[in-house]
């Protein structure tokens, strides 16, 4: 059997804006000791691969030359970074070896894609990737390139027919959504919170695909306050009948994990409980849609030590066939770990809710039209079902 793969890179923490920016890469090293000290990397079936740094033809299979230029420069000299083409802004910083961070990060998403692809891993998973707000002309929320859509655009390359990009995050996947928006062979499905309440203010049910690629683009726009139950039911509501409708070949997934309770950039009220159940739930779906074809990638999370790092060995638990129980104890190694570098008490278990049950329902059991979020799910459903011939009431 077809075993998982983990990209892994040291240098993924040079990936980093500076102190005090929210995505600090603490977030990918606690998660990489974390998955290592349950245990979840060490068997004969998981390979924890390096990455190499994405060719320039891979950049510019998405990203504009004068992108890649002014990350090329402002990466040598970061003072000269002048915010043009988003490179050198408050959220997107410049750094010493920006263009060389980024494009590892790039490459091991490109790397897991081509393996996921040619049959090498059955899954891949990349915490370092995600990176979804870059568009091609420009650098734009602390994400410099798209590795996600060079990674998309690769598997098109290699005879994908359809792909599934499948976007948890907190914020709209705007960059990917843009990159595909009138491809037919790309369904981007972003739950994320309001455009009205949260950056990039776009994501709106009405937002559907360009005129080449209807319907493609499927966006939920969760109210401010949703919590697992109607984060989870937004998921059992619109994902799997419209990815069963579209058929694609492979799996892209972005589990951003700024829909939590404590995130400080966001609005949502989600714990990591309902994260991991969220993960399986994708694995089961590249299983059922796509051959078991799933390239799975982090992306935002900015409670550095208590949420990213369990959220993301969930994903990587889930991904290499041993998911956590949110029930197990943090190991203590981890835990000492992080007073003695960070000087703070680690959670002590994996999970938040302490066994308590998720009670999410399905969208079969009724909708209610005074419920904000049946009311955005509807407005989803509404938008895109009928395209695929679907009812949005009853399918």
């Amino acid at each position: 059997m077809t075993g998982s793969w983990v990209m892994w890179d040291e240098r993924y923490t040079a990936y980093d804006f500076g102190p005090g920016h929210p995505m600090h890469p603490s977030r990918l090293d606690l998660t990489h000791r974390l998955s290592s000290a349950l245990g979840l990397l060490d068997h004969p079936d998981v390979e924890v691969r390096p990455v190499r740094e994405a060719t320039a033809a891979e950049l510019l299979s998405v990203h504009t030359p004068e992108l890649v230029e002014a990350v090329r420069a402002a990466s040598a000299d970061p003072g000269s970074a002048t915010g043009r083409h988003g490179v050198g802004t408050e959220d997107t910083p410049a750094f010493w070896g920006m263009h060389e961070a980024s494009s590892l990060a790039v490459g091991g998403t490109v790397e897991a894609c081509e393996a996921v692809w040619d049959g090498r891993a059955g899954r891949a998973v990349n915490i370092a990737g995600g990176l979804h707000h870059a568009m091609p002309e420009a650098s734009s929320g602390f994400c410099v390139y798209n590795d996600i859509a060079v990674g998309i655009h690769r598997l098109l390359d290699l005879g994908a027919r359809r792909v599934l990009y499948l976007d948890l995050d907190v914020h709209h996947g705007d960059g990917v959504e843009r990159c595909f928006w009138n491809d037919d062979r790309v369904m981007t499905l972003s739950v994320h919170e309001t455009g009205r309440a949260l950056f990039p203010g776009t994501g709106f049910p009405g937002d559907t695909g360009g005129a080449k690629a209807q319907d493609t683009a499927v966006n939920v726009a969760l109210p401010p306050g949703t919590g697992d139950e109607g984060w989870l039911r937004a998921y059992r509501a619109v994902v799997p009948p419209v990815v069963a409708a579209f058929g694609p070949d492979v799996v892209v997934s972005q589990h951003g994990c700024d829909a939590h309770f404590s995130d400080p950039l966001a609005h949502l009220t989600v714990t990591v409980d309902a994260m991991a159940v969220a993960a399986g739930w994708v694995r089961e779906l590249a299983e059922e849609a796509a051959g078991g074809r799933w390239v799975a990638l982090g992306g935002g999370g900015y409670e550095l030590v208590d949420v990213v790092p369990r959220a993301w060995t969930h994903l990587v638990g889930v991904v290499t066939g041993r998911p956590v129980d949110p029930s197990t104890p943090v190991p203590e190694s981890w835990r000492q770990h992080v007073l003695e570098v960070y000087g703070r008490e680690a959670p002590a278990l994996m999970g938040d809710r302490g066994g308590r049950p998720i009670r999410y329902g399905e969208w079969s059991d009724g909708y209610d039209p005074e419920d904000p979020v049946d009311s955005a799910i509807m407005a989803t459903r509404r938008a895109v079902f009928p395209g695929w011939g679907l009812d949005p009431y009853f399918d």
